[in-house]
Parts: C-alpha cells; sequence; structure tokens
C-alpha cells in the first residue's frame, strides 16, 4: 500500500508526508512544484497539475492505495469579486473531481479531503459542530462545500471519504494576513480590530491537521466530516494584546463599529479594490468557534496546540527575517485560510 498525496508538498502535505515517511510508510508526492525538503530522499515525486485530469491519470494510483487530497487555492492573495470563481474552482473543485475520478478508474476507495470551516458562514449555533448549517459567504468556502456534496455523491457509490474542516490553519511556510498585523506592531502603530475584540479567534496548527488526516487513515477512514480547531481560544483583544506585549510594541487595540467597517469593506469589495475578502471580515466579530470533539470520539484526535503560542511563534518567524538567525522555534508561520 502507498500514501498518495495530492498536494503533498504544500503546507499540510509536507508534514503529513514527513510524518508518514517516519513511520515507514511508502509515499507518493503529486504536486505541481517539488521543494528541498528532506523527506523526498524517502518518497517519490510526481509532477501533477490537479486542473489537468490527464496529469492527475498518470499519478500511480494502486486499488489498495489511501489518497489525501491536500491541494487548494486559499484565501491568499485577496482576489477582486469576478476572478474569485476563475480562481478558487479549477483547483478546489474541479482538481477533487479528477482525482476521485482518477481512484474510481483504478478502484481505489479511501480518500482523505480537506475542505474549510467556511462552508459554515455567519454563526447561528454556538459553538459550531459539524452539523451547523451550511451558507458559505463567497466562492472560496462554496468551492469547498460543492467538494463536500462530490464527496456525498461518491459515497453512495462505494467510496470511503473522510472531511476534515479546519480553522485558519498557521504552521512553517508564509506568512499571509498575519504579516500584515506584524508589521502594524512592528512599527508601534494602532492595530484595529473589528468589533470589541471580545469575540475568541481560533486556529489550528499545521501539524495537528497532518495528525488528523493520519488518524483518519488508522480509523479505517470514516465517512464523516471532522472540525478542527483549537481547544480554548482566547478572545481577540486578550491574544492581540499578548501579541504585543511579546513584541515589546507600542502598539494600541483599537475597538471598531463591526458594522461601519464591515459596510466599507464591502463598499471597496463592489469597487474590485477589496482590502480583505468578504468571507474575512464578514464573521470577524461573530462568535465562530468549532467544536472539535468529535474527532476525539472517532479518531483520538486532540489539537496540541494553542492558539497564543501558534500567534507568538509566527511572529518570532516573522522578525527572523530582520535578523541573522532563525528563532529556536519555527512552529507556526503560515496559515492556510
Amino acid at each position: 500500500m502507498k500514501h498518495i498525496l495530492f498536494g503533498g508538498d504544500g503546507f499540510v502535505g509536507r508534514h503529513l508526508a514527513e510524518k508518514l515517511v517516519q513511520d515507514g510508510e511508502e509515499v507518493v508526492v503529486a504536486d505541481i512544484h517539488k521543494s528541498d525538503l528532506r523527506h523526498y530522499r524517502r518518497c517519490t515525486f510526481v509532477a501533477t497539475d490537479v486542473t489537468d485530469t490527464n496529469a492527475v491519470r498518470r499519478v500511480p494510483i494502486g486499488a489498495d492505495d489511501m489518497v489525501y487530497n491536500l491541494s487548494a487555492k486559499m484565501l491568499s492573495p485577496i482576489m477582486p469579486r469576478a476572478k474569485r470563481y476563475d480562481f478558487f474552482y479549477p483547483v478546489n473543485f474541479f482538481g477533487t473531481k479528477h482525482i476521485i475520478e482518477a481512484m474510481h478508474a483504478v478502484g481505489a476507495p479511501n480518500l482523505v479531503h480537506f475542505t474549510t470551516d467556511m462552508i459554515y458562514g455567519h454563526t447561528v449555533a454556538h459553538p459550531m459542530t459539524e452539523e451547523h448549517p451550511v451558507a458559505p459567504l463567497g466562492e472560496y468556502g462554496q468551492s469547498k462545500l460543492d467538494t463536500e456534496y462530490l464527496a456525498g455523491e461518491w459515497r453512495e457509490r462505494g467510496m470511503n471519504i473522510t472531511l476534515f474542516r479546519p480553522r485558519l490553519i498557521i504552521g512553517p511556510g508564509r506568512l499571509g494576513i498575519l504579516e500584515k498585523l506584524f508589521k502594524l506592531v512592528d512599527r508601534n502603530l494602532p492595530v484595529p480590530m473589528i468589533g470589541s475584540g471580545r469575540n475568541p479567534y481560533q486556529f489550528i496548527s499545521v501539524f495537528d491537521c497532518a495528525e488528523a488526516a493520519r488518524l483518519a487513515w488508522k480509523a479505517g477512514v470514516p465517512n464523516e466530516a471532522y472540525n478542527l480547531g483549537s481547544l480554548n481560544p482566547p478572545p481577540v483583544r486578550r491574544l492581540l494584546g499578548d501579541l504585543v506585549k511579546h513584541a515589546d510594541s507600542k502598539s494600541i487595540l483599537v475597538p471598531t463599529p463591526g458594522w461601519a467597517v464591515k459596510r466599507t469593506l464591502d463598499l471597496l469589495d463592489l469597487l474590485n479594490v477589496p482590502l480583505m475578502d468578504p468571507e474575512q471580515y464578514l464573521i470577524a466579530d461573530e462568535l465562530c468557534v468549532l467544536d472539535v470533539s468529535k474527532g476525539e470520539r472517532d479518531l483520538g484526535w486532540v489539537p496540541q496546540h494553542r492558539d497564543e503560542d501558534m500567534l507568538i511563534a509566527a511572529y518570532s518567524e516573522y522578525r527572523a527575517k530582520f535578523e541573522d538567525h532563525r528563532p529556536a522555534s519555527t512552529a507556526f508561520t503560515q496559515p492556510a485560510e
């Protein structure tokens, strides 16, 4: 049996690949790029563009293989409204379709697939369980929700598909939207919050995501969806306040009227000069916390990393770019969504 990782050179994929290789598993990474990563000495790389169905069919999937779909276009960079469908759907939806069809063609039934918590849209019930109503606020969330509908159709045809819905993933890589925050803190500038900052903000570490994928395989690939998020996320005000203190910055946190900020961002979005994606700012002051207890019950998965530690480690990695040495810990630096 092989482990086939589509998007395996990317964010979650590289950590899952390394984990599987260390466990002695045979790993094939199918991705459009190949990085200089240590685990490639012990696994196979196949150049693959998931938007090309013929390229996906050339990946050596066997009937007994375990397949993971980690390929995705995410909310960075921020795209103008007119370009969002063409940006998200070729990879997120049609790439997933190509992978599932290639699996079906060789009789491979087992898939772990990552979607997003942004399929939920506005908070209706708190905390959000996997049964929360789904109503995405934009093309990114909708493209991911459409893959869940696609998974449902293939489950009825005999496939085993485990779905993961992560919050904002951070870990080694690039900073994404956090870099804007860190620049404000470094320059001692005010840090505006959408709303009062009393609502919690929840991350999930890339390492916890990789472990969830591994445990889904170990559990026999349940035909279920699972939320992925940290435990006990702190309020935004405290999370940012701890960062400012850690950075020895003179920045102050500035609460704002959430409705006014959102309408301003709506206008900029309408004018095709977005500062944030609507899927980010429309829920920024809501109580968006995922209930992750189902993953513990079914898979034995428990998140290991705290939001406060993740953000500070990400800031340390950001600062390392301006110093002659790297920090002792580079555990968390890339938002995936």
